[in-house]
């Protein structure tokens, strides 16, 4: 029969009293020794060094942690070698979700030891942005108020500020940036 030790920590999964082990390392590297039981006596150990090596801490990193419908982000991964990430994202490539999603990085590291970790970006909607005049038309000379809504801040064009009225000098098309207290 055989007897086998191995370092604190590490787990005899089968096979104990037989010539081959399978196991489960622990934390703790050490040795593995095997003695032979015969009916003349027991053989010297003969050991094998067990070495563990310690998983990565990996991070996800994301160049903002909420986007809107539309914009671009990228997701980098941190604390090891290699990084592959699920949903099809290319570690360091910038590209733009389509939902709310919790993205998994799994890192690898020059022992070949890996861990993962994750990071949610969310994903907000667009406002929905209205123009609003106080009238659509009028007379030369005429004042106009244009405001906006549906945001929290606008921004006009050509040079009208909202909610201040003026006096246009032509027929013209005014375009409103409305803009949310998201990004």
């Amino acid at each position: 029969s055989y007897t086998w030790s191995v370092p604190s920590g590490t787990v005899i999964n089968s096979g104990q009293g037989t010539t081959a082990i399978n196991i489960t390392a622990g934390n703790t590297s050490g040795n593995i020794s095997v003695t032979a039981t015969f009916p003349c006596g027991t053989s010297n150990p003969t050991t094998l060094s067990l070495t563990v090596n310690p998983l990565p801490t990996v991070t996800a990193n994301s160049t903002a942690p909420a986007v809107c419908t539309g914009n671009s982000v990228t997701l980098t991964g941190g604390g090891a070698s290699t990084y592959t990430w699920d949903n099809s994202v290319v570690d360091g490539v910038a590209f733009v979700p389509t939902a709310t999603t919790t993205y998994m990085v799994t890192g690898v590291d020059a022992n070949t030891c890996s861990n993962t970790a994750t990071v949610t970006v969310t994903v907000n909607p667009l406002p929905t942005v209205t123009a609003n005049s106080t009238a659509t038309a009028v007379c030369a000379g005429t004042s106009v108020t244009l405001t906006g809504g549906g945001a929290s801040t606008y921004t006009w064009d050509n040079s009208v500020t909202d909610g201040v009225s003026f006096v246009p000098t032509a027929t013209t098309t005014y375009i409103v940036t409305g803009v949310d207290a998201k990004t």
